[in-house]
């Protein structure tokens, strides 16, 4: 195996930090509509349906809520975290065909 250049670690890096970035955001934009689309109908059948009055107090709607937003955040974020890191991937791989 070969050595790694100080500047060839850094680029890798500073992509590795943009990558986790991205997933970051795109993670949390998708937790903010995860929590209105889910926050709307639980709110909504506490008031109408009567089995979810007497059923679901508030920590129960809170925990509805805030399920539905954490899994959206990390599914969103890992996937754009991998599509990035996959991309890289191939981008470096097309570069290492073209100096072979």
């Amino acid at each position: 195996m070969g050595s790694v250049s100080r500047p060839s670690l850094d680029q890798k890096l500073a992509m590795a930090k943009r990558c986790s970035h991205e997933g970051v955001v795109a993670g949390a934009k998708a937790a903010m509509v995860a929590t209105v689309a889910s926050a709307i109908p639980t709110l909504a059948s506490v008031r109408m349906i009567p089995w979810a009055r007497s059923f679901l107090n508030p920590a129960a709607q809170a925990l509805i809520v805030s399920s539905a937003a954490g899994a959206a955040y990390f599914i969103v974020a890992d996937k754009t975290v991998l599509a990035a890191a996959r991309k890289n991937s191939f981008k470096d791989a097309y570069q290492a065909d073209i100096r072979a």
